[in-house]
């Protein structure tokens, strides 16, 4: 059907869309779209290659795993459905009283749409009646291998309108480039079946009795007439005036009891003048295409046709549909819309410089004459093409709609470009909303790893964020061991990359074990457990990260030795008060001598070693850890405490504790030994003071570190050991 005019526009591709979409889900419909290539939507009147269109089918059939034939046809069916959704439903329906009636008048169809759809290569149908009831129906077309559409859609129309379910096979195909200018010709066998519903059968059994009822009734009427006109004088006019009341009435559905018959006048009642006056635009021609005679408009634009007897063909050229100029090949298509356009070379001298002249109309073959009547109006669309002819309304005839026909489409093109526009704006928003979209989740999510979600929501609501009292939590701390030494040996930028390289794997395993990163200071990492999200588990995921931490530092190399870095780890468990301080970069921090103790346990802890307070050994006592007591030590400001050091977890294994695939866990230590290496080459030649690696700088670059700020930097990593030993004891209630 008009499926093919439509196919260069993104109409088609959005009811593709729709279909995939609709029985397949929108998932399908995206990875059909990206194996294509094409965009995610289309604009109804915007203009697209056909390649589009066919690439799309190509891979629907790859993806679902169905041949081309049933994919069309299916696609042929939904269309019809889509375009009753998009308003064609009327249009449509008014095409024709029965399937017949509907396919001849397809071609008039695509003549009315090219009104909106000036790009459109439309196809051309004819159709032949057969004895037996079937049909032959003819369908050329410039895009080959598209033939299955058209069952699935004349399909859908013969059911829907006509009530009826057919059969359509393939006979013939072939190529007539030559004769039609079309690349395929497709004759298809149409067999034609009605459905009956069970409630259409019990009417179509009570229209047949009310038909025989009636016949019955009209029997014993003309019996009684009969008796009548025998036995009186009854007037004759009674008997005719019952035959006309009866050659109206209906019976069933519309159905006339007579048939109608036309009547015509034994002679032409009109002048030969008039007829040429009144019908401006006509042509009468011969089997040999020779003009006999010519409406008065159409002689003042072309002047040859004054000369009686001329070839029609040598002023006019067959625009559509196309075949050749010539008698035979114009009777074969004669219910189709004819389009004539002049030849330039035939126009007089002012047409030169302007468009051709186009005509629309029918043909109409005179039998008793052997002459063929082309009744037509000029093809204009809009008052912008009738001013390029330097033509006037004036110029046709009042009767006829092209006048009308003009100034509608005149607005209604109007009313399309601003649809045109409003649709091109809608996907402009589209975009930019799916753009703004795709911001606010990396703005989000850059606030949510600095804030937990729940109080940055409230901050962005506006509302204040309440400080909250954790009865039992686990906080951890670790630093790097030497650090002001490594710091006094080597570059800033090296500093920088080891510090990054370290929090990079810290980070991740805060992620592994669902641990809540409190802050960095320098080398110090702080994370806690059971906060902001109190957790019962909280001591065995921050033993677990302190664990992951151990193994991830020994694939950071220490740039001043070329071995791998060594931290130290203190965990203590114990109650917190939490809140957002300040509203300029607003901070989540943790209050009370909890952070104090944690911070102890890691300033004087062992390298490579995990240190934890007591509180924090005993919710870990039961939990399959394996630990070893240290013993009591001094604290500054707390005095002795006993502690313990962790070891390991007894039932989880290395790629467990990191977070690894599964399928690593046979590797063992060569997993960590060549993740180790993989690091290794990252942080190569890093050792050497006053050296700095190219790779260094175009890392700085990316990471948009300012050169100038290296040494600021630098100095604020190099203070001493004895204030890295932890807070002043007179500071109960430090804050982190």
């Amino acid at each position: 059907m008009f499926i093919y005019l439509l196919l260069q526009y993104g109409f088609i591709n959005t009811c593709l869309k729709s279909l995939v979409v609709e029985k397949y889900g929108e998932e399908t419909w995206e990875k059909l779209r990206l194996q294509a290539g094409v965009q995610d939507s289309f604009l109804t009147f915007e203009v697209y290659k056909d390649e589009i269109t066919m690439q799309l089918i190509d891979k629907a059939c790859k993806i679902l795993g169905v041949p081309a034939d049933m994919v069309l046809r299916e696609f042929g069916g939904y269309f019809f459905e889509f375009c009753k959704r998009s308003g064609y439903d009327h249009m449509l329906r008014t095409l024709g009283g029965n399937l017949y009636e509907f396919i001849e008048n397809l071609d008039a169809l695509h003549s009315y749409l090219s009104l909106s759809y000036q790009e459109m290569n439309a196809p051309s149908f004819r159709v032949e009646k057969n004895e037996d009831g079937s049909m032959h129906l003819h369908y050329y077309s410039d895009r080959r291998g598209l033939c299955h559409i058209v069952p699935g859609i004349i399909g859908a129309a013969a059911l829907d309108f006509f009530n009826i379910e057919i059969s359509m096979e393939i006979i013939n195909q072939t190529e007539e480039e030559e004769r039609t200018g079309k690349k395929e010709h497709i004759v298809f066998l149409v067999t034609q079946n009605p459905v009956f519903s069970y409630k259409e059968r019990n009417e179509f059994s009570s229209s047949q009795y009310l038909a025989d009822s009636e016949k019955q009734m009209e029997n014993q009427l003309n019996k009684e007439n009969t008796i009548r006109d025998k036995g009186s004088s009854v007037c004759p006019v009674k008997k005719s005036h019952w035959k006309t009341i009866r050659g109206i009435i209906t019976l069933g559905k519309g159905k006339l009891l007579r048939g109608f018959d036309p009547v015509y006048p034994k002679s032409l009642w009109i002048d030969t003048k008039t007829f040429c006056n009144g019908l401006p635009f006509h042509l009468v021609f011969d089997k040999e295409l020779r003009v006999k005679q010519a409406g008065v408009s159409i002689q003042k634009i072309v002047p040859g046709l004054q000369t009686m007897g001329i070839c029609l063909d040598h002023y006019f050229s067959i625009v559509h549909p196309e075949v050749p100029f010539n008698i035979s090949s114009i009777q074969k298509f004669i219910n189709s819309q004819f389009v004539f356009q002049t030849r330039r070379e035939m126009m007089p001298e002012s047409w030169k410089q302007r468009p051709m002249l186009e005509l629309r109309g029918q043909m109409i073959w005179m039998e008793p004459l052997q002459c063929m009547l082309y009744l037509c109006s000029p093809l204009l669309r809009t008052l912008h093409e009738l001013e390029e002819r330097q033509m006037h309304i004036a110029d046709i005839a009042p009767h006829d709609v092209t006048r009308d026909l003009i100034l509608l489409n005149q607005q209604r093109l109007a009313e399309m470009e601003l649809s045109n526009q409003l649709e091109r704006k809608k996907e402009e928003l589209r975009i930019l909303s799916k753009h703004l979209e795709e911001e606010k989740k990396k703005t989000e999510a850059l606030l949510y790893a600095m804030l937990p979600q729940h109080v940055a929501n409230q901050l962005k609501e506006g509302k204040r964020v309440e400080a909250g009292e954790f009865k039992e939590c686990t906080i951890l701390f670790s630093d790097v061991v030497t650090f002001t030494n490594i710091c006094a040996q080597c570059e800033p930028i090296q500093i920088v990359l080891m510090l990054n390289s370290m929090y990079l794997l810290f980070d991740r395993l805060t992620t592994v074990h669902d641990v809540y990163k409190v802050e960095t200071i320098g080398d110090a990492y702080m994370v806690v457990g059971g906060v902001p999200v109190p957790v019962p588990t909280h001591a065995e995921r921050v033993a677990n990260f302190a664990l992951g931490m151990i193994i991830a530092a020994k694939g950071v190399q220490n740039p001043v030795s070329g071995n791998p870095i060594q931290i130290r780890v203190g965990i203590h468990t114990g109650p917190v008060l939490a809140g957002v301080v300040g509203e300029k970069m607003p901070r989540y921090c943790l209050f009370g001598d909890t952070v104090n103790i944690a911070s102890r346990m890691e300033s004087h802890g062992v390298p490579s070693k995990i240190h934890l307070s007591s509180s924090a050994y005993q919710c870990l006592k039961y939990k399959n850890f394996e630990m070893t007591e240290r013993g009591e030590i001094e604290v500054k400001g707390k005095g002795k405490m006993h502690t313990y050091f962790l070891i390991r977890n007894k039932t989880a294994s290395e790629n467990e504790i990191m977070g690894r695939p599964m399928k690593d866990s046979d590797s063992g230590h060569e997993s960590v030994q060549s993740f180790q290496e993989g690091r290794t080459e990252t942080i190569a030649s890093c050792h050497q003071p006053g050296s700095v690696n190219s790779t260094y700088l175009s890392l700085l670059e990316q990471m948009n570190v300012n050169t100038t700020q290296l040494n600021i930097l630098f100095c604020s990593f190099s203070y001493s050991d004895s204030a890295r030993e932890g807070p002043d004891p007179s500071r109960c209630n430090e804050v982190y």
